[in-house]
């Protein structure tokens, strides 16, 4: 049976806004739908729950659900990472589809950071990641997807994820089985872990869902076995 990504690894929405647009963005919709912050557009930092990270049971964290890496404020992120050093029982998950606009390093080796790539005009964001940001561990995600991607350089990447658009909107992004598949290859090839998200679930078929996690996202949801709930 497939998994949902969000069971393994949960959101921890610190900075809530994003500025870039994107027509397909699902948190501009659910910050409207829910008023959590006035204007989308103007992103807003909530460190009141910061506490959530002294939680002793390990966690896998995604703190960009509802934001991008790149456009945190720089006191907003030393806050971040100053908690993230107190926690290291953690692993924590950052996005940016505009790595051009950070230049950042870090020693924490439980942090990973990650582009989104839409299509094959947007490949260059990886290369960009590793110019931009050091340390840590690198990750790419591959959702939604408008054309095949193609050959991608992944040195250097330790896992991917694989979606599709979701949602009701109109002319939306439908991914297809060989640009999964091509990507996926690839990642086999040099031996990086894939995931296809649940949502790609219609359109691979059960039998052909591919749903890895890098070793050390891996070690914390066994740990969390031991744990009594």
């Amino acid at each position: 049976m497939a998994v949902c990504i969000k069971d393994c690894i949960q959101n921890m929405n610190l900075v809530i806004g994003c500025n870039i647009g994107c027509s397909y963005c699902y948190a501009r919709n659910n910050v409207r739908r829910f008023h959590m912050i006035e204007d989308f557009e103007k992103p807003e930092f909530f460190p009141n729950k910061l506490r959530l990270m002294e939680k002793k049971r390990p966690q896998n964290f995604l703190l960009t659900g509802m934001s991008d890496f790149s456009y945190w404020k720089t006191e907003w992120r030393e806050q971040v990472f100053a908690k993230m050093t107190e926690n290291p029982q953690h692993q924590y998950l950052f996005l940016t589809k505009r790595p051009d606009d950070i230049v950042f390093s870090t020693t924490l080796e439980n942090a990973w950071f990650g582009v989104t790539v839409t299509s094959s005009k947007e490949k260059n964001r990886i290369q960009t990641l590793r110019e931009h940001i050091h340390g840590g561990h690198y990750h790419v995600t591959f959702e939604p997807m408008f054309d095949e991607v193609g050959m991608v350089d992944l040195t250097g990447i330790e896992w991917i994820v694989i979606g599709t658009e979701t949602g009701h909107r109109k002319g939306k992004a439908v991914s297809k089985p060989e640009w999964v598949w091509n990507l996926t290859h690839q990642a086999h090839a040099l031996g990086i872990p894939v995931f296809m998200k649940e949502d790609l679930l219609p359109i691979m078929g059960e039998a052909q869902m591919v749903q890895e996690f890098p070793p050390a996202f891996y070690r914390v949801l066994e740990e969390q076995k031991t744990w009594r709930k």
